[in-house]
């Protein structure tokens, strides 16, 4: 009885040893299919990443150009006004147009200035309309910024 019992448990265990060895077999197709799959979405997600972090670097790229694009157009009035008004106290001339060129500094390499002024008097007094218009460009970026100032005179 005893033999027969440990025969039955053998006879067991190599069944279960044939069906155990033939499930593996059957699960090989489906881990390739999960692992292309995980592969994918692992690859989307980084180009999705590439992309907002060029994206950000675009915006940042355009920001700091238009920081130093503003920062011209405001010295380009000064520089406007400067003439106008200069500190001797004779007046100076209202030009129809202009160049300022900025000096050669870190923050406004790669910059121009575009100056326009117009003089109209109301009443007795002479007002000016000084218009300046900074574009700084780099490779791809190119940014402008206007600036107006008013001023009146004696």
């Amino acid at each position: 009885m005893f033999l027969n019992s440990h025969r039955r448990s053998v006879g067991r265990n190599s069944a279960s040893r044939s069906s155990f060895h033939a499930l593996p077999v059957r699960q090989r197709g489906s881990a390739l299919i999960i692992g292309v799959f995980v592969i994918t979405v692992m690859f989307l997600l980084a180009s999705a990443l590439i992309n907002i972090v060029e994206d950000g670097d675009t915006g940042l790229t355009q920001e700091v150009w238009g920081t130093r694009a503003f920062a011209a157009a405001n010295s380009g009035a000064d520089a406007a006004l400067a003439k106008l008004f200069p500190l001797n106290g004779n007046a100076g001339a209202c030009l129809a147009s202009d160049v300022w060129t900025p000096p050669d500094v870190t923050g406004f390499h790669a910059c121009s200035v575009t100056l326009t002024c117009t003089a109209y008097a109301v009443d007795t007094v002479t007002q000016y309309r000084i218009s300046s218009k900074a574009v700084c460009e780099s490779g791809e970026t190119r940014v402008s910024r206007k600036v107006e100032v008013e001023a009146r005179g004696n």
